[in-house]
């Protein structure tokens, strides 16, 4: 898709007209574009919008992508960010300005909205298997040579499904391929030894269809996953690789692909990845973490590998859900007006932090969110709680890949709350 294409595709969301589609939205917007409530830069808690209403801090997005942005350069990294995370075709752009060499995606609906907002690299990380899709893809790669697709292959059965529908489909691009090695026995998706790994990669070069172009895996499904056994697995699949290249596995490549990097291991990855032993071509060393563009106040945060290497610098989380206190039926119970339905419980409970009275914020002391219901919270508070009804409660959230799924219009907002812009999710 051509440059000026994939910027008229973002413009058309701010030209897309605020209604009762966007919860948590002014309800005194409705018929105005999204461009057009922006430009009136209202405030989130004085400015008509309503709870529960989830909103992505501006500054603290910002941090985020820099950061990573200069990681995956001091270290040497391409950069392909999960996008599945978000689903925002805005956000994939601002990751594309920040360095990124493209967007990781897990199925094709995800291809098909990063094609129609131009992105012009994309890694699957999956076996794709699906003949509609294969038929779709091989069309795309034929109409646009300036398209790199990458996806996963892990059995020879994959194989044979591929180059059947790709035959088929009278696909002119092969279409570029790497075998993905499992994390170990009882993960999830991959190849579980080498020698099956050589077995895909000989049915790979059995087709006209496929290209084998590297090799790749998701470090995080490792079983008890710690650093000696992520750095144990890290190191298979750079042997693997090696070995790839020293069989001439790669011939008529221009660089050969090694890709790993979740969201909690990337330290490890860089550490790897950094001892990887020359090869016969140049290596893409593409790290694919996506959590991090809004990070979380719960199950990342807890796990982010700037935790174990603190000069690197610190993620920030840049969700906050906010939510009313509807009801206070007794000194020790509140509830408010956020539940499943709005925000990520997948992992953890929301986390209590904030509370909002009157334009004054002040820490949520002794409020703690026991219990999620459809739309409510369940608030458990302590005798040093001051909590009424009316109050506004920020909540922080864990695992940001189950919250943009619940929002299809997030504000973003500045520190003191002036909503700059507006982020369009697709899931």
């Amino acid at each position: 898709m051509p440059a000026d294409t994939a910027a008229e595709s973002l413009a058309r969301l701010a030209a897309e007209r605020v209604d009762h589609r966007f919860k948590g939205l002014p309800p005194d917007a409705g018929g105005l574009t999204v461009g057009e409530l922006a430009a009136q830069r209202r405030n989130l808690f004085t400015d008509g919008f309503t709870t529960p209403v989830l909103a992505l801090s501006a500054e603290r997005l910002e941090h985020n992508l820099k950061l990573m942005e200069s990681y995956a350069a001091r270290h040497g990294l391409a950069f392909a960010p999960h996008g599945k995370t978000s689903m925002a075709p805005q956000l994939f752009q601002r990751q594309i300005e920040h360095g990124a060499w493209g967007i990781t995606l897990a199925v094709p609906h995800q291809v098909r909205v990063a094609r129609a907002f131009g992105i012009r690299r994309v890694f699957l990380a999956n076996e794709l298997v699906d003949v509609a899709a294969l038929r779709w893809i091989a069309a795309e790669l034929d109409a646009d040579p300036e398209f790199r697709f990458v996806c996963y292959v892990d059995s020879v059965r994959g194989v044979e499904v591929m180059d059947a529908a790709l035959r088929e489909a009278g696909a002119t691009r092969s279409l570029d391929v790497v075998v993905e090695l499992a994390a170990g026995e009882g993960a999830r998706t991959g190849v579980r030894t080498e020698a099956e790994c050589a077995a895909v990669a000989d049915a790979v070069a059995a087709t006209r269809t496929l290209r084998l172009a590297g090799v790749a895996g998701y470090e995080g499904e490792v079983p008890k996953a710690d650093t000696e056994r992520v750095t144990a697995w890290l190191r298979r699949l750079v042997a693997l690789a090696a070995d790839f290249d020293e069989a001439g596995r790669f011939t008529g490549l221009d660089e050969i692909v090694v890709s790993a990097g979740g969201s909690a291991w990337f330290d490890a990855v860089a550490g790897v990845f950094a001892d990887l032993p020359e090869l016969s071509l140049p290596v893409l060393k593409l790290l694919r973490s996506g959590a991090y563009v809004s990070h979380d106040d719960g199950h990342y945060r807890k796990l982010t590998p700037f935790n174990r290497v603190p000069e690197e610098g610190a993620l920030e989380p840049a969700f906050r859900l906010w939510a009313q206190v509807v009801s206070r039926p007794s000194a020790e119970q509140a509830f408010v007006n956020a539940g499943k339905r709005d925000a990520a419980y997948d992992l953890d409970l929301p986390f209590a932090q904030v509370v909002r009275r009157g334009g004054t914020e002040r820490p949520a002391a002794g409020v703690t969110v026991t219990a999620l219901s459809d739309q409510h919270a369940w608030l458990s508070t302590a005798p040093e709680a001051d909590l009424e009804v009316g109050d506004w409660v920020g909540l922080g959230l864990s695992h940001p890949c189950t919250s943009f799924d619940k929002w299809q219009l997030i504000p973003v907002a500045e520190a003191d709350g002036t909503v700059v812009d507006y982020v369009r999710t697709f899931f």
